[in-house]
């Protein structure tokens, strides 16, 4: 069967989001905009870490949302992958500052398809918890997620591992207590888990335009670390794992376009402009019809690419694709054209409207810009 013909069979398969979904993000949506207003926002994005402490186990005791995905064997609710984009829609509608996206897709994600139990055992009922920040290190100097860009190399000792080398772009890598880290070994790229306060382990924040997500650079320099799954069968992970991050992503992707949507219509009933409300001129009237479309299309992509993933089918890497090359644009659009009508305002530091601007650029690189995608796309379906 062709690519093509998998992704046209997923589709009819697709029915869309059920009440319960709705439901589910009604309840998501009310307690993420009480705990994470602007003013939240800006706080937290000026700390070092980037998030509150107080914010994560409310997120984990009073909505279990870090362990939505997550078996219940292992503490968490045993939903799927759509339940967790709605989740995520939420979460990146109103910018919430904290190492979710790190600790819940990445790296709960990583052990999950490392297939390695004990490692589940001792690591995901924490994550469930809302007891441990986590992260996925597989990025080096480069930023790009090609196996082959991998220098970090890991030697066998007495007792364990330890590795040595650096890696770049690691979401939250400040603040995680557990870094699954990528890394050669003799028998091919193995995922090794490091502990945050381990010997060796230099962590460094990087400056970015998004603020409101944290990066850090991390250097090891023989630092022990836990084989975790296969020695030398991460890279099969790494792959899949880097599909279930596109799409999770495009995901966030649609909750900022939406609120950026919401806030360029609700400032064209308002302002008023040679005696009329700008909202009743033709130019405005396309405009928010054009991000009407690029949102409602983007969200089609987002809970087709989510329903991939939690069917696991053969078509998941090409939808991935798919959806996290078109919501990169439908974001960036909305966000820009939100400045734009709201016009001076719209530039200054006070307005909202630049960070999500900000969010939509880095969100557009992170995991393979638009064009790569478009890309890998291409290769996955044989055109």
């Amino acid at each position: 069967m062709s690519g093509l013909q998998q992704v046209a069979d997923a589709t009819a398969a697709f029915s869309g989001l059920t009440e319960e979904h709705e439901e589910f993000r009604r309840s998501v949506r009310s307690f993420v905009e009480r705990v994470s207003p602007e003013a939240q926002v800006r706080r937290l994005m000026e700390t070092a870490d980037g998030y509150d402490p107080a914010v994560w186990r409310q997120l984990a005791e009073q909505m279990g949302l870090q362990g939505t995905a997550i078996p219940e064997r292992f503490g968490g609710s045993g939903l799927s992958f759509l339940e967790l984009g709605v989740v995520l829609e939420e979460l990146g509608r109103v910018l919430l500052c904290s190492p979710f996206f790190a600790t819940v897709v990445l790296a709960a994600n990583a052990l999950l398809l490392a297939d390695d139990e004990a490692a589940q055992a001792d690591f995901l009922p924490g994550i469930a918890a809302g007891q441990t920040v986590a992260t996925v290190a597989a990025t080096g100097r480069s930023g790009s997620w090609r196996m082959d860009d991998t220098a970090t190399r890991a030697s066998a000792v007495a007792g364990g591992w330890e590795l040595t080398g650096a890696k770049a772009f690691v979401l939250d890598g400040l603040a995680a207590q557990l870094i699954l880290v990528s890394a050669w070994t003799p028998a091919g790229l193995s995922l090794f888990a490091v502990t945050g306060d381990a010997p060796g382990l230099t962590r460094t924040p990087l400056p970015t335009m998004d603020l409101t997500r944290k990066q850090a650079v991390l250097e090891f320099d023989r630092t022990p670390a836990r084989l975790i799954g296969v020695d030398g069968g991460a890279g099969p992970v790494l792959e899949r794992l880097l599909d279930l991050a596109a799409v999770a992503l495009a995901a966030e992707q649609v909750g900022g376009a939406q609120r950026c949507l919401e806030m360029a219509v609700d400032y064209a009933k308002l302002r008023t402009q040679f005696g009329r409300l700008i909202g009743s001129f033709q130019a405005i009237k396309h405009k928010c019809a054009d991000l009407l479309m690029a949102v409602e299309t983007a969200r089609s992509a987002a809970h087709f690419a989510l329903y991939a993933a939690t069917v696991d089918g053969p078509e998941l890497p090409a939808i991935a694709s798919l959806a996290k090359s078109y919501c990169s644009e439908a974001y960036s659009l909305t966000a820009g054209e939100n400045i734009h009508i709201h016009g001076g305002i719209g530039f200054t530091w006070e307005h909202p409207a630049h960070l999500y601007f900000k969010r939509a650029t880095s969100s557009a690189l992170l995991f393979g810009d638009p064009d790569q995608h478009r890309a890998r796309f291409a290769d996955r379906v044989g055109v």
